[in-house]
């Protein structure tokens, strides 16, 4: 498998806003772990041309059931995440900067200290301690109009795993005192609640999540380190904003991030 020759690829088709289609035949890898070696080409390819900044932080994504069946797995998948595009809400997104934009709601998570390999495995009880402040958040989606009935978990995750950024709320450092697992959210669209959940709808807690990424990292020899940021996945379904929409996403006792979309 030509892993320059597909990544190149896939970052052209990034560059010039061609439609998402799925790596075929020769391109497509066989497993999971075959495609991160393209991904992470794709995104030096990215940071090569500037457009994103450094790599800033990480994401767990396809976390639920349903995702996973559509996709052909039956795991979460890893994700990195371009630090000059997480940003604080409240802002504008610009319609017209996307193929097709996507919305999805998570608790983000800033990391106090290196994470060591030594204390690998994690679980979302000793990944807490190295948690410095937590907060609502948008994570910013670009399927660039996938057909969602002919889609697989490999040619996602190769191409950026979709993910785009991030739009946070204010960072609550006394997070420790909440019940990460059962806060309830809301999803405003245009003043209007469109759904509701609990922050651990997404393997059963936010901080699972970022325990799989810190295992996912120190099984291939790297680890979470102090400042970067982590999404933790999706506590709802994923939701397509137009010009004019403002969203809301509010978790009780965590606060809220909020967003609208200009042309």
């Amino acid at each position: 498998m030509d892993i320059e020759r597909i990544a190149c690829q896939i970052f052209a088709a990034g560059r010039d806003r061609t439609r998402f289609t799925p790596l075929r035949g020769d391109d497509a890898p066989a497993t999971l772990d075959e495609t991160y070696p393209i991904q992470a080409r794709v995104y030096a390819l990215y940071e090569a041309a500037a457009d994103a900044g450094p790599l800033g932080g990480h994401k767990i994504a396809l976390t639920s059931k349903a995702v996973q069946e559509l996709c052909g797995i039956d795991t979460p998948a890893y994700g990195a995440v371009f630090r000059d595009e997480v940003r604080a809400a409240p802002i504008a997104l610009r319609r017209s900067d996307f193929v097709h934009l996507g919305l999805e709601f998570e608790v983000i998570v800033t990391i106090a200290a290196d994470v060591p390999y030594a204390d690998a495995p994690y679980d979302h009880d000793s990944i807490a301690d190295y948690i410095e402040a937590c907060a609502p958040a948008f994570e910013i989606i670009e399927d660039r109009n996938a057909d969602y009935g002919d889609l697989d978990a490999k040619s996602v995750v190769a191409d950026r795993c979709w993910c785009y950024g991030a739009v946070h709320g204010p960072w609550v450092a006394n997070w420790q005192n909440l019940d990460l697992a059962a806060l309830p959210v809301k999803l405003y669209w245009n003043g209007e609640v469109v759904d509701r959940a609990v922050t651990g709808a997404s393997m059963g807690h936010p901080f699972a999540g970022l325990a799989w990424v810190a295992n996912h990292l120190c099984a291939r020899g790297r680890t979470l380190a102090k400042g970067e940021i982590v999404m933790t996945g999706s506590a709802l379904k994923t939701r397509f904003p137009e010009t004019g929409d403002h969203v809301r996403y509010v978790i009780e006792g965590l606060g809220e991030t909020e967003l609208r979309i200009e042309a």
